[in-house]
């Protein structure tokens, strides 16, 4: 004779950890990948120049000195698909290209803070929305 195997009912306590659980691993998933997207960005730096990003602009503005010291590929690398090293700390620098790291440009604060840097570093003033347009437009292309 066999016995019918009975599975206990979860209990609400037992049910809230398996919430809570799901909870805590989504948020870990969602906060790795950030706030934004590559996409996301460009679109907002393309609303604000009021005309899309020109990604043959893009690329000369990342490749060319400015009259200054260096070009965004002094660190990010020519093209910016590997890994970087930092002109004077020597310190490596994930790829920037979208299609080679799924991470860059997808923090909208630190895209932010690194346009601003960068931009300063290379051109020796803040970059215009168009030309914060036309890089992006450049980097999401690259394969």
């Amino acid at each position: 004779m066999t016995l019918p195997i009975r599975c206990p009912r979860p209990t609400r306590k037992a049910a809230a950890r398996a919430a809570l659980a799901t909870i805590l691993a989504l948020s870990a998933v969602l906060a790795r990948a950030g706030d934004t997207t590559p996409a996301a960005e460009l679109a907002r730096f393309e609303a604000e120049a009021g005309r899309a990003g020109d990604a043959a602009a893009g690329q000369r503005l990342f490749t060319q000195r400015h009259g200054g010291e260096w070009s965004c590929s002094s660190c990010h690398g020519e093209p910016p698909t590997r890994a970087g090293r930092h002109a004077s700390t020597g310190k490596t620098i994930p790829p920037l290209a979208p299609a080679a790291n799924p991470d860059a440009l997808t923090e909208r604060a630190k895209v932010d803070k690194w346009l601003r840097r960068n931009c300063g570093d290379v051109l020796g003033r803040a970059c215009t929305a168009a030309e914060k347009a036309d890089v992006l437009a450049w980097l999401t292309r690259l394969r």
